[in-house]
């Protein structure tokens, strides 16, 4: 039974070792050259280390009940089905799997909280920016009535990708078409689903401080991300320039706090002005990793199931 918390164990480890971990991913160079291979192994960190958690919790309230972990699920299910319901078990086991149980149900709730007061503060943005400003339809673009600079996208279904006038008399041609095709990279990209369960993570462990470094981490790369769109269209400088005339804030129209914009302003630039070797091996290694992560707590979850097919 000792060897099935091995692989929840391992998944565990980027918790266990804490902001340290969290903030020695967040700065790894490489993370800034493959955003995306890097964003997908946040994404899987995050996740094994839930998986993890809750198949921990799961390998120890079952081990008095037999040698092997799928079999001591098999017989507390039998328990449960045969009216025996948890015989077997001492309090340090039922203590673990209602922290393996409460676990996902604490997760979700905040999920589903996050989610709907987003999902409010989007309709009074959109409501908003649909009364005071104007349609641009040859961009797809939103024109606030104001002088203060403002470039942000509202996502979502009916997104809304707004800028302000004084951003129009700021930016040259090329400039204006590098930020819109980034925020239209966002929006496309559904950027904001990617942040979410991070977001969600924070207001579930507020005191953890590897969810936040976490949560700007994401941002940064999602920004980057969308960088990577707006550069493949219209090169490196136009973007670079854009951010910098951008990045002096002022009182103009704040963008919601779901927005991404104004993330990770220095990392941006210094990755657009430098140039990098191409070093393939790079993300295939972060997502030999993620699938490693996720391979362990995954195989766990999944082993009670796989023993009754066979």
């Amino acid at each position: 039974m000792i060897a099935w918390l091995v692989p929840p164990g391992i998944a565990l480890l980027p918790v266990a070792l804490g902001d340290r971990a969290a903030r020695a991913l967040a700065g790894a160079p490489w993370t800034h050259r493959c955003p995306r291979a890097a964003l997908v192994l946040w994404q899987a960190a995050g996740l094994a280390a839930g998986l993890g958690a809750i198949c921990v919790g799961l390998v120890a309230g079952v081990a008095p009940l037999a040698a092997l972990f799928p079999h001591g699920v098999h017989t507390l299910a039998r328990h449960l089905v045969t009216g025996h319901g948890l015989d077997g078990l001492g309090p340090p086991q039922l203590l673990a799997l209602l922290l393996s149980t409460a676990l996902p149900i604490w997760l979700l709730a905040h999920t589903i909280h996050a989610t709907a007061g987003i999902a409010r503060e989007r309709r009074r943005q959109r409501l908003l920016i649909d009364i005071v400003a104007d349609h641009h339809p040859g961009h797809d673009v939103y024109v606030l009535p104001s002088s203060k600079k403002a470039a942000y996208c509202v996502p979502g279904r009916h997104h809304r990708v707004v800028v302000s006038q004084g951003t129009l008399d700021l930016l040259t041609t090329s400039e204006l078409q590098a930020v819109l095709r980034h925020e239209h990279a966002h929006a496309r990209g559904h950027h904001d689903l990617a942040l979410l369960p991070f977001l969600a993570l924070t207001h579930a462990f507020p005191r953890l401080s590897a969810a936040h470094t976490a949560r700007h981490a994401v941002a940064v790369l999602l920004e980057m991300i969308a960088d990577d769109h707006a550069r493949q269209a219209h090169g490196d400088l136009p973007l670079a320039r854009a951010l910098v005339r951008m990045a002096g804030h002022d009182d103009g129209p704040r963008p919601a706090p779901f927005t991404l914009t104004d993330t990770g302003t220095a990392e941006r630039l210094q990755r657009l002005l430098t140039r990098r070797a191409h070093t393939p091996w790079v993300p295939a290694t972060a997502y030999a990793t993620a699938m490693l992560l996720l391979g362990g707590p995954v195989t766990v979850l999944l082993a009670p199931l796989i023993f009754v097919t066979t």
